[in-house]
């Protein structure tokens, strides 16, 4: 069964494009998100897999309406509060 990140080859969902001067970064909260992603990782807060399947949990609806770095701040916060690191 795919997963709803599973889009790859599906009609309406083209390749990304971008351009070779485009910044790593739009705005600086996605570099601050990036940073805590591999922080946490590098001190075994979670496993990249355990990142990867709060990625995959995320609401369909609320999914396809993130941008990829709120997806990512999606899942930082679902797993940290399923860790009890925060309230």
């Amino acid at each position: 069964m795919s997963r709803l990140n599973d889009v790859g080859g599906m009609h309406g969902f083209d390749p990304l494009v971008r351009e070779s001067d485009e910044p790593p970064f739009h705005h600086e909260w996605e570099a601050r998100v990036f940073a805590l992603n591999r922080v946490l990782l590098a001190r075994g807060v979670y496993t990249l897999d355990e990142f990867r399947f709060a990625l995959e949990r995320i609401d369909p609806a609320a999914y396809f309406s993130l941008s990829y770095y709120e997806r990512w701040f999606t899942a930082i916060e679902t797993l940290l509060r399923e860790k009890g690191v925060t309230p």
